[in-house]
């Protein structure tokens, strides 16, 4: 019993190791498959935010007022990245593959000032200094790639992406809003081991405006219509693992 037992337990590791083997062979190329991998970098956020519309409290109603914007500055921060896909052969020399990644963490802060102001009496005049940062990136790509060899592979990349952009100053209640856009990327892969490779990317992200809910200052005044968006860049080196 114990040596059919042994005997069975040998034909199925032939068995897995033989589908392994014809599954390895029928790969249009050494580039098909699954990958995962992870990277680290540089990223840059510029804003884009509209004036919204703010309003005094009822006392103040019916003065008109405006808000604007100024010295809006860029995020500028570290980044991790995971991703993780599967290459789909087209033939010797290209790939079609489908992906997603994600960003953990938020990133470093930035400042801009926004500035209520009206016509009828400079008093109710204000100004802030404003605090925002981005998290929660993710995007899900296709990555069509030119098999340059069995170690090298040049890809595209183009898909849909998603953060969260977040807002707080000392007059303004936090706020945060989820912006989605569209985001393309360039890369390059090198073989350093039989599964393991090395990578180095350039993604560019596109935001649409979003309106962020209505916020009221620590005055009275609130603010609807307030749009955030923007466009954001990332440089990424690292390693990933090719099954």
């Amino acid at each position: 019993m114990k040596q059919m037992k042994l005997s069975a337990l040998i034909l199925a590791l032939a068995g897995v190791a033989s589908a392994s083997a014809m599954a390895q062979s029928a790969k249009t190329n050494a580039w098909e498959g699954a990958y995962g991998q992870m990277g680290v970098g540089f990223g840059i956020f510029t804003p884009s935010l509209s004036n919204g519309t703010p309003t005094y409290p009822s006392i103040y109603s019916s003065i008109p007022a405006t808000m604007s914007t100024s010295n809006i500055n860029n995020i500028n921060t570290g980044l991790l990245n995971l991703a993780a896909g599967y290459n789909f052969g087209i033939n010797e020399s290209f790939i079609l593959g489908i992906g997603a990644t994600y960003y953990p963490g938020a990133s470093s802060s930035a400042t801009g000032v926004l500035s209520v102001s009206n016509n009828v009496s400079t008093a109710l005049n204000s100004s802030t200094t404003a605090t925002y940062n981005i998290k929660n990136l993710y995007s899900i790509v296709l990555t069509p790639g030119f098999v340059i060899d069995k170690d090298r592979l040049a890809y595209a990349k183009v898909g849909y992406t998603g953060a969260t952009i977040g807002l707080s100053s000392p007059i303004l209640a936090y706020n945060s809003t989820n912006l989605t856009g569209y985001t393309l990327g360039l890369g390059y892969k090198q073989m350093v081991t039989s599964s393991i490779y090395a990578f180095g990317e350039v993604n560019y992200a596109s935001y649409g405006k979003a309106n962020v809910s209505t916020i009221t200052s620590s005055n009275g005044v609130t603010f609807s219509g307030v749009g955030v968006g923007g466009v954001g860049t990332d440089f990424l080196v690292g390693i990933g693992y090719r099954f």
